[in-house]
């Protein structure tokens, strides 16, 4: 085939999904004249799963994406149908916040954002091959034979690596929702000698809404109190317009018609050969492995304000089609429920991530970048942080900047590209608050006073976002310093207050920030006690002042482990090290460091299989300048 020379560009972004998105908005942003190709322009940020975002963990990474200067905060603020708080009534750590997607909307507005964005091009195009030269990526070839050349590429394809799609008995090559597959470009990357693997995620049926019987389901509205994603979004733009989503169960019923069938499940049968995700199990894998439980949770969310397509959470599968309707009309409220579409599994390949680095550039190939399920993760949110951080780090490094790595105390997304870069990954990664040693840090509340100032740094943050930053955070340290001044006395009328709370009457004075520290009271409460503010606190103001005055001992401590590890962080290991040359490194602690290639002590004192012991003597090592580097080769 005839070659046509395509343009020259800074970045080209492969793949238009989730990760794509922020990665070519990031990059383009940054000053770099940015490629973004996708297979089709009509899936643009689809959202070929759920129709949601957010939750615990993954809302927290949607709003570190908005304080680093992303989009996918901004996108979903104006374009939910439903927003919800969860977690009201635990700690702060724990609270996610997680809204209704209108489906086609929120696709139709990222696709308007991009093709709005200065120095970006969307283009349609399939992905066949990767260009590298002497060990560096120089561009790619695409399926009609176009050569695009650029200085950096990432690659970010989703599900769409040779993907196959399974029902029942049928397989067939395909991408998400019936999408065209991209069947090369796997094979493009195992030629360049990346080990890949085989995964596998599923999604539900979806039923017609007009024949849903609602009044035996419960209902599950969203807030009245406005929330956002995005820290820059007024809370006059709050839409109080929205569609609730409504809570059913499966029964006995739904798990004999499962348990009469599973010789016809693809899972158990042996045609699905890709792993899958642990933390979210179709719903026959949960009546295997649960079957205690006599019944499961199925929300009912709708796809969008102008469709009747109603999305089946909790429902995943890859059961035969006539099978998935006899277990739809088990389900109480769906006895007369149309399916639309039928559930599914898709397999697909993925990049192993012990092979990249905490930038997310690929160890074997310079300035080829790869973010999203490519990396082996499920879901938007971690591929939307994954995919801004790439396009982050691809242009600081075309600019020869130094790179942007979040560390485990900087961010959920830290977290995350640590966990794949350090531990890998045998099943779709799916962030948990448990993964996070410290979460009481990594709130979604307090996002923008971790990340803003490097996103503002890089130039992603815009100075007048910035300039609204460090008003509140100057607003937030005047109100603390001003508690700690004031003392209130036990007058009768703080006296008759803590009697009508069943608290003991006050003896002394006390300072009004420790009065707040008590866990029975509110800021709103003590504040009819203080003399009056100069300036109103916002309502995010005051929830800062609050946590932080109420965790403030639990804080602290996480804040002094932060600093140990901070001190090991800045331990550089040199790259190309013999881990052979190193006597007494244990033989597995010599393997496990050869294959992830560590940058830090800190990351290899979490490499699985690498001991306290191991750290130690490679630290002497270190220390003593004994260095030996491996031979080239080149």
């Amino acid at each position: 085939m005839e070659r046509y020379n395509g343009e020259e560009f800074d970045v080209i972004v492969v793949g238009a999904g989730h990760a794509g998105s922020e990665a070519a908005l990031s990059s383009a942003r940054m000053g770099c004249r940015t490629l973004l190709l996708t297979i089709n322009l009509d899936m643009v940020a689809f959202m070929p799963c759920n129709p949601s975002l957010g939750g615990p963990a993954k809302g927290v990474v949607v709003r570190e994406i908005d304080a680093l200067g992303g989009e996918m905060g901004h996108n979903i603020d104006k374009t939910y149908i439903q927003m919800r708080m969860l977690n009201t009534g635990k700690g702060p750590a724990v609270r996610a916040l997680r809204a209704q997607a209108d489906k086609s909307r929120y696709a139709e507005e990222m696709k308007r954002t991009i093709e709005r964005e200065e120095n970006l091009t969307l283009r349609q195009g399939l992905v066949d091959e990767i260009l590298v030269e002497d060990g560096i990526c120089r561009g790619v070839v695409t399926a009609t034979g176009a050569v695009y050349k650029s200085k950096a590429v990432i690659i970010t394809a989703g599900t769409a690596l040779k993907g196959e799609i399974i029902i029942g008995e049928l397989k067939y090559s395909s991408g998400p929702n019936n999408s065209q597959p991209s069947l090369k470009l796997s094979d493009s990357l195992k030629s360049l000698g990346f080990e890949m693997d085989r995964f596998k995620t599923g999604t539900p049926p979806r039923v017609k809404g007009s024949t849903i019987d609602y009044s035996v389901t419960e209902i599950q509205p969203g807030d009245a109190m406005p929330n956002h994603f995005s820290f820059s979004t007024p809370d006059s733009a709050y839409n109080l317009n929205q569609l609730p989503c409504w809570l059913t169960y499966s029964n006995e019923g739904t798990h004999d018609i499962i348990r009469e069938n599973l010789h016809r499940a693809p899972m158990f049968t042996g045609i699905v050969e890709g792993v899958g995700a642990r933390y979210c199990p179709s719903i026959e894998d949960k009546v295997v492995r649960f079957s205690d439980k006599p019944r499961h949770q199925i929300f009912l969310e709708p796809e969008g304000e102008h469709t009747d397509e109603v999305y089946v959470q909790g429902l995943s599968t890859s059961l035969p089609e006539d099978v998935q309707h006899k277990m739809i009309h088990s389900v109480e409220g769906l006895e007369k429920a149309e399916m639309m579409r039928s559930g599914y599994a898709i397999e697909y390949d993925v990049v192993v991530p012990h092979q990249l680095r905490p930038t997310l550039e690929t160890k074997l190939v310079e300035n080829l970048y790869t973010a999203g399920q490519t990396n082996g993760t499920s879901g938007y949110e971690e591929a939307g942080g994954q995919g801004l951080i790439a396009g982050i780090n691809a242009a600081l490094k075309i600019q020869e900047k130094e790179p942007l790595v979040l560390k485990r105390s900087d961010g959920y997304i830290g977290v995350m590209i640590d966990d794949l870069v350090t531990k890998g990954t045998n099943e779709p990664y799916r962030l948990l608050t448990s993964r996070a040693e410290y979460r009481l840090i990594l709130r979604h509340d307090n996002a923008d006073l971790r990340l803003t100032e490097k996103g503002h740094e890089i130039g992603l943050v815009k100075d007048e976002q910035y300039e609204a930053y460090l008003a509140k955070k100057e607003m937030i340290e005047t109100e603390l310093k001003r508690l700690g001044n004031i003392r209130l006395k036990p007058t009768e009328e703080i006296q008759q207050f803590m009697e009508s709370k069943n608290l003991s009457r006050l003896k002394d004075g006390v300072l009004a920030s420790d009065f707040l520290r008590r866990p029975e009271m509110t800021y709103a409460e003590l504040a009819q006690f203080l003399p009056e503010n100069e300036v109103e606190l916002p309502n995010k103001v005051i929830e800062q002042v609050e946590i932080q005055l109420k965790y403030e001992g639990y804080i602290k401590k996480a804040l002094d482990k932060v600093e140990k590890l901070k001190r090991m962080e800045a331990k550089r290991i040199p790259e190309n090290i013999d881990y052979e040359a190193i006597n007494g490194l244990a033989t597995e602690a010599k393997q496990k460091l050869m294959k992830i290639e560590p940058e830090t002590i800190a990351q290899a004192s979490r490499i699985s299989g690498v001991n306290p012991a191991d750290i130690s003597i490679l630290m002497v090592y270190l220390e003593q300048g004994r260095v030996v580097k491996k031979e080239s080769t080149n």
